[in-house]
């Protein structure tokens, strides 16, 4: 019998499935789309608020796809008093609990107008695109019922894609109603509270039809759609009356203004363009004969009828502002979660956009919103008006990348100082730290410092834009060594020895020790290097 100890088993690191690490050029993109975005916001006068990434479940509200099985589609647990909580599912329902707290006080000034981005968490399949954990970007205006206030945030919406680069004519906001939509569920029998799972199905199957195109749709509707993957998607079970009733709905701008097609692959995706520049009738003309249309089939109906109304005046609004191509009343709109109540609208891309593969496809949604008047109300017990719209960060930064319109390089990293000799660390580190005094990023190599060459080769990787030496001679003399990197960075990669540095200096000169910040700006500021 062997006495050999047993060999430890290594642990696998592995990313769970749905989520994705994220390097300095995509946090620092990040970075550069969130302040434009809040630019924007601010500018409309919303406020900064934050709320944590939990929430107790039973407050993530109604649509939550079961409320017996907390788990679907939220990542949740139960604490030590075995109350559920829940990773948030989006940024609207904790803002929706935190307005509950405080409606009514001094610490909330009515109407209240905020914003706030994070990550919200969704437990569902992931596939290309689709991530469990994605940043969004969302302002609220709470305790105003004025279609202006929805008007207002689809103006924000296209001031936001403009600020972020895409042109007028690339996208569209689009507009509908689900006081509407609510209607059509009524007239094909799919009203009250007994029938929430089946509208919830239609209203989701909708929601894809930029995704999945006409025929998708129509699947997920009837008995239901079976994916690439082979994977069964159970559909609404609606007849084809019922289903013929959905499409005249959703197809009704095509009706009354026939719509420029864009198809993606081989999908029957149909995807209305707006934005014409040359479109010679306004939108309040186009949304009136849209409204005329389908009160004529819904006039039975007040709610359909008052939806009908308040998006003639949302497109009169945005009209009268100056937004008549980049805002469109749409019914094929419909936004999918189930706690709107009121006008709903939509960012889409319109431009074609080159995928993984190089083949052109139409983005579609980067962000959306809408009226949700009954969500605060459930912490209150009264109405409470209310309305938002959201950035999808994370979609967005990936179209804009696909588009050219982020600097994807890597960021400059912080400038070099080396080690020439051991004994002298402290005055290195002296070195460091003047240049961060005056806001320079800098760092001491803290490796090896036996070989030069190699730590010139650490501040290639580190995309240093120079690096800092002095040997003993350079310390006789009061003096350093720059070295520009982005002059000479093939050169340096090449040097192995403290000899061949002495005989070959590309793109470098001496300073005095006194003008080494100046000595640096001078490098930064001959290539334009910015750290954010």
């Amino acid at each position: 019998m062997s006495d050999k100890p047993k060999k430890t088993q290594k642990l696998k690191a592995r990313l769970p499935r749905g989520l994705e690490d994220r390097g300095p050029a995509a946090i620092a993109a990040t970075r550069e789309m969130v302040e434009k975005i809040r630019a924007v916001y601010e500018r409309y006068g919303f406020e900064p608020v934050e709320t944590p990434a939990f929430e107790y479940t039973d407050a993530l509200g109604k649509f939550l796809p079961d409320q017996d099985r907390p788990n679907e589609g939220v990542f949740s647990f139960q604490d030590d008093d075995e109350q559920w909580i829940s990773l948030r599912y989006d940024l609207t329902a904790p803002l929706a609990r935190y307005v509950g707290e405080r409606y009514g006080t001094d610490s909330l000034v009515l109407p209240y107008r905020s914003y706030r981005s994070g990550y919200v968490f969704r437990n569902e399949k992931p596939g290309p695109g689709r991530f469990r954990q994605f940043m969004q970007f969302d302002a609220d205006t709470v305790g105003s019922a004025s279609p202006a206030a929805d008007a207002e945030m689809c103006m924000m919406a296209a001031d936001t894609m403009e600020a972020l680069g895409i042109a007028r004519g690339d996208y569209a906001i689009k507009v509908n109603n689900r006081k509407v939509l609510d209607g059509v569920m009524e007239s094909i029998g799919l009203g009250g509270d007994e029938n929430f799972g089946r509208r919830l199905t239609v209203l989701r199957a909708i929601d894809k039809l930029d995704r999945l195109g006409e025929r998708g749709v129509r699947e997920l509707l009837g008995a239901g759609r079976k994916d690439d993957s082979g994977d069964f998607t159970k559909g609404a079970g609606l007849d084809d009356a019922q289903i013929r009733k959905i499409e005249t709905f959703v197809n009704a701008r095509a009706l009354v203004a026939p719509p420029t097609l864009a198809y993606a692959g081989d999908k029957d995706v149909a995807q209305r363009l707006a934005g014409d520049a040359d479109r010679k009738e306004s939108e309040y003309d186009v949304a009136r004969r849209i409204v005329d249309m389908l009160r004529e089939t819904f006039s039975d109906s007040k709610l359909a009828v008052d939806g009908l109304n308040e998006l003639v005046e949302i497109a009169r609004l945005v009209d009268a502002a100056g937004y008549q191509s980049q805002i469109m009343v749409d019914p094929s709109v419909v936004r999918g979660l189930e706690y709107y109540t009121g006008p709903v609208f939509e960012a889409q891309l319109l431009a074609e956009i080159p995928n993984e593969k190089g083949q052109p496809v139409v983005f579609g949604s980067v962000g959306g919103g809408g009226r949700y008047d009954g969500l605060v109300s459930r912490f209150r017990g009264e109405p409470v008006p209310a309305t938002g719209f959201s950035i999808g960060v994370s979609r967005l930064q990936a179209a804009l990348t696909m588009l050219g319109k982020l600097d994807t390089r890597p960021a400059f990293g912080p400038v070099v100082v080396t080690v020439f000799d051991r004994d002298r660390i402290a005055d290195y580190q002296k070195m460091v730290s003047t240049l961060r005094s005056h806001g320079i990023r800098a760092e001491l190599y803290l490796g090896n410092p036996k070989n030069m060459g190699n730590q010139l080769k650490y501040a290639d990787r580190r995309n240093a834009p120079c690096v800092i030496i002095q040997g003993s001679d350079e310390k006789a003399r009061g003096e350093v060594q720059i070295k520009d990197l982005i002059e000479g960075a093939k050169a340096a990669a090449a040097i192995a020895s403290n000899q061949e540095w002495r005989e070959s200096r590309p793109a470098q000169f001496s300073a005095k020790e006194d003008e080494l910040v100046a000595g640096v700006r001078e490098v930064l500021a001959r290539h334009d290097v910015s750290w954010g």
